[in-house]
């Protein structure tokens, strides 16, 4: 039996993996901000791949419709549908570990306070906690960005999104996705 061929070109960005990882997010990356730029781009291909999505989810339920398993309305309309869940849950990963990490490196921020203002008159002690005192403010700097590069991003995409899916609005039902349509 021959080897399965790997997924080549856009279907290898747009599928899911084969061997889905699970990332625990830990004080830890929070505070290497290489690792949390990393993470954050990885949680954005969704983002930055959304019109090639948009023609690859649609593509899939024309498919699903001509072979008789289609669901209920519009194949457009169930591949926005189908977008739009993925986006959502996206976003709310993406939100959770940025505020996750916001309040980490918050409280180390407070710490380090602690140790300058524990330092006493020893100007060798106050230099040092200054200094990381400094470091740990621009890091702080660096997560509390994320939070606008977030609504950057989610307006881009759902401007995208609209674009292509102007007929579609999330089911008034589900909390969630009003939530992310309406603060959009």
């Amino acid at each position: 039996m021959p080897p399965k061929q790997p997924q080549l070109g856009s279907l290898a960005i747009q599928a899911p993996s084969l061997t889905p990882k699970t990332v625990h997010v830990s004080p830890s990356t929070c505070h290497d901000i290489s690792a949390f730029k990393d993470l954050m781009n990885q949680y954005r291909k969704l983002d930055d791949t959304i019109n090639m999505r948009l023609n690859r989810t649609t593509a899939q339920y024309r498919d699903r419709e001509r072979e008789g398993l289609g669901g209920k309305g519009d194949v457009e309309e169930q591949a926005c549908a189908h977008v739009w869940k993925e986006l959502v849950a996206n976003w709310s990963r993406r939100t959770d570990i940025v505020h996750y990490c916001v309040g980490v490196v918050d409280s180390s921020l407070d710490e380090k306070r602690q140790i300058l203002q524990d330092a006493g008159d020893d100007a060798s002690a106050q230099r040092k906690a200054k200094g990381i005192l400094y470091a740990e403010e621009v890091k702080r700097n660096q997560i509390h960005n994320e939070l606008t590069v977030e609504n950057i991003i989610r307006k881009r995409t759902f401007d995208a999104f609209r674009s292509r899916c102007r007929y579609f609005e999330p089911p008034v039902s589900d909390t969630e996705a009003r939530k992310w349509w309406d603060a959009v």
